[in-house]
């Protein structure tokens, strides 16, 4: 009888112990394995040497373009790719689009990304990326420059 509790005892610490290191190893990937949108679509780009926005009608759909706008500019790429990567957020679905900007490396696209700013709760830069449609925030800042490009 001494003997059967000692083992359900071992075997009680043992499977603590599994739910421990489990628990720890399950944190461990999830931070590691953290979507970190911005910083993968800056690595995307980074060597980006051209971009070309094209604004649509503003209804939301992408049928009509009213404006292109191509920018070669090495410090205009720089401000774009730091705003489109400034922060993470939530994919909103439903918002339309009013917008797109089409990164390029000689001559070969390397990202396509939609933007909304018409809908202020669906402010967004949205792509794909790892096969899922992901976003990134579209700042006040961003705004104003994809506003001033459509001119």
């Amino acid at each position: 009888m001494v003997c059967f509790e000692f083992i359900r005892k071992e075997a009680l610490y043992y499977i603590y112990g599994m739910k421990k290191i489990l628990t720890l190893i399950i944190l461990s990937l999830l931070f590691i394995s953290c979507n970190k949108t911005g910083k993968q679509l800056k690595e995307r780009i980074a060597n980006a040497d051209s971009v070309a926005i094209n604004y649509f009608k503003g209804d939301g759909r992408m049928d009509t373009v009213v404006a292109v706008k191509i920018i070669r500019d090495k410090q205009a790429l720089e401000q774009l790719t730091n705003l489109l990567t400034a922060a993470d957020a939530t994919y909103t679905t439903n918002c339309g689009v009013d917008g797109s900007i089409h990164f390029f490396k000689r001559d070969r696209v390397v990202q396509d990304i939609e933007f909304t700013m018409s809908k202020e709760n669906c402010s967004q830069f949205s792509f794909l990326m790892n096969g899922k449609t992901v976003a990134t925030a579209l700042s006040a800042e961003a705004k104003k420059l994809l506003e001033a490009g459509k001119k």
